[in-house]
């Protein structure tokens, strides 16, 4: 294969923000939350055909969304040989001979994301790299278990060596509009994380409107939350450009009113590689590129990795190849 050298950088280290300590809840300003669905969605369905990229930028750009994937395994089956597969691929998520044709050095994912009882195999494989291990928790994923066994469970995989616990919120506090009991909620996880980072999940496909998700957003960023996130990619709906243009937006403002930038992760339903363009488009766009850096931005996602790989294979050799040659592990 042909050595090619791509225009621009495509892996960036993490750089360390400023965590977002939250703020008072402020009611003004989330009653003064709003969201014009007409317009929002004509704004989400321009993306896929106005903004693309191609040849050797197409390249730089998915090995940049491939660092900012967080590789999950959440599945009833789940061993700690799986466990340990997907681990050693997200230390070498390429083949080297594809990232030897590309130019490039070795780079890795954002994260590795699993359930509370395979941390151990998650954190002994991942020994050694700066990669970090992400545990769901509080009852995911309808988060409906009593309230101090979702606290403690947050307690419990930050002594197991998670490095960033996902979060359910409740989604019934959403609905029937107790942003005070959101607010408190998230603040109690928030703590319990202690210098663990928090993604909120907020579920969206099960909060009946766009309005509800920006509110949501707004409330969990006031409580403390690192990032936010779509859905646990258990619901019918989950992740979606509409949706995912109101969170950031909301991000964008909350930055701008604070001066701290929150991350976002959209999750499930994100398996091809040009889906993962659009993302990284619609990010660039509406936050710029601060964001398109795995310490802000992630993908919730496996099948994703497989096909990135498949289509950088299909950039340096002009053939696609089967998916079987792109395993997880």
């Amino acid at each position: 294969m042909e050595t090619q050298t791509l225009p621009r950088t495509a892996y960036l280290p993490q750089v360390t923000e400023p965590r977002n300590p939250g703020i008072p809840l402020d009611m003004q300003w989330v009653r003064s939350v709003q969201a014009n669905t007409s317009a929002i969605e004509r704004r989400a369905a321009t993306l896929p055909g106005r903004r693309s990229v191609k040849k050797d930028y197409q390249a730089a750009w998915l090995l940049r969304a491939l660092t900012c994937i967080d590789l999950t395994t959440l599945a009833g089956d789940d061993t700690a040989n799986r466990v340990r597969r997907l681990c050693a691929k997200a230390r070498q998520p390429v083949r080297p001979d594809i990232l030897d044709a590309l130019g490039m050095g070795p780079i890795t994912v954002g994260a590795v994301c699993v359930y509370h009882d395979m941390i151990a195999p998650a954190v002994d494989a991942l020994a050694g790299s700066a990669i970090p291990v992400a545990a769901v928790s509080t009852g995911f994923p309808a988060g409906l278990s009593p309230f101090h066994l979702r606290v403690a469970e947050i307690g419990e995989s930050v002594k197991a060596g998670a490095g960033e616990i996902d979060i359910v919120i409740s989604r019934r506090h959403v609905l029937s509009g107790n942003w005070q009991a959101l607010y408190e909620e998230m603040q109690t996880f928030r703590a319990a994380c202690g210098d663990a980072h928090i993604k909120a999940i907020l579920a969206t496909g099960e909060l009946g409107t766009l309005r509800n998700v920006a509110r949501a957003s707004v409330v969990c960023m006031m409580a403390g939350a690192d990032f936010i996130k779509t859905s646990t990619g258990k619901e019918s709906i989950n992740a979606t450009l509409p949706v995912s243009l109101v969170m950031i937006r909301a991000i964008r403002d909350y930055h701008e009113r604070t001066g701290f930038r929150i991350g976002y992760k959209p999750a499930g339903g994100i398996s091809k590689a040009k889906d993962a363009l659009v993302y990284l488009a619609l990010i660039k766009e509406e936050l710029g590129d601060r964001w398109l850096r795995p310490d802000l931005f992630r993908f919730g996602a496996s099948s994703l990795l497989g096909d990135i790989e498949r289509q950088l294979e299909h950039h340096v050799t002009g053939t696609y190849s089967a998916l079987y040659r792109h395993a997880m592990g």
